[in-house]
């Protein structure tokens, strides 16, 4: 893993309608450092099935780039706005985002994931978004490191 930038970048999460801009997080330096490693990063984002209230990127049962990640600031309760990456093991490797009242889990149970990302311009938007994805159907979604511009 490279070591991470300083300070870190701000993160802008686009989708066909919205756009949030977000923070990463220093507690999680080994998920950050793999995540940025992504950028920019495109993929389909569906509404989770056991979790709450929350979106869902999931990337597989056998993502060796996320495999040998350790627990880091670890939470099953995110709150909205706040972004984790399970590595995989119980269940496949994800992405989670939190829009409302959300425990993340899976068929298994309840689930860790690490947080590394919180939204923090855009937040009001982001039930909007969680509930198009719910009665609509998946929507696209972007990760990248936004312009100094924004």
């Amino acid at each position: 893993m490279c070591p991470l930038p300083s300070p870190l970048p701000p993160i802008l999460i686009t989708t066909p309608s919205h756009a949030f801009l977000a923070t990463l997080s220093p507690l999680a330096p080994l998920t950050v450092s793999t995540f940025l490693s992504l950028l920019p990063y495109t993929q389909k984002v569906i509404h989770v099935r056991w979790s709450g209230e929350g979106l869902w990127i999931p990337l597989g049962t056998s993502n060796a780039l996320f495999a040998s990640l350790p627990y880091e600031n670890n939470t099953a309760y995110p709150a909205p706005g706040e972004v984790l990456l399970y590595p995989g093991g119980v269940s496949e490797t994800e992405f989670i985002v939190a829009y409302g009242s959300c425990q993340f889990a899976s068929k298994m149970g309840v689930l860790a994931g690490n947080h590394f990302l919180t939204i923090t311009e855009g937040l009001e938007e982001l039930r909007m978004l969680g509930e198009s994805v719910l009665w609509e159907g998946a929507k696209e979604v972007r990760f990248e490191v936004a312009s100094e511009e924004m």
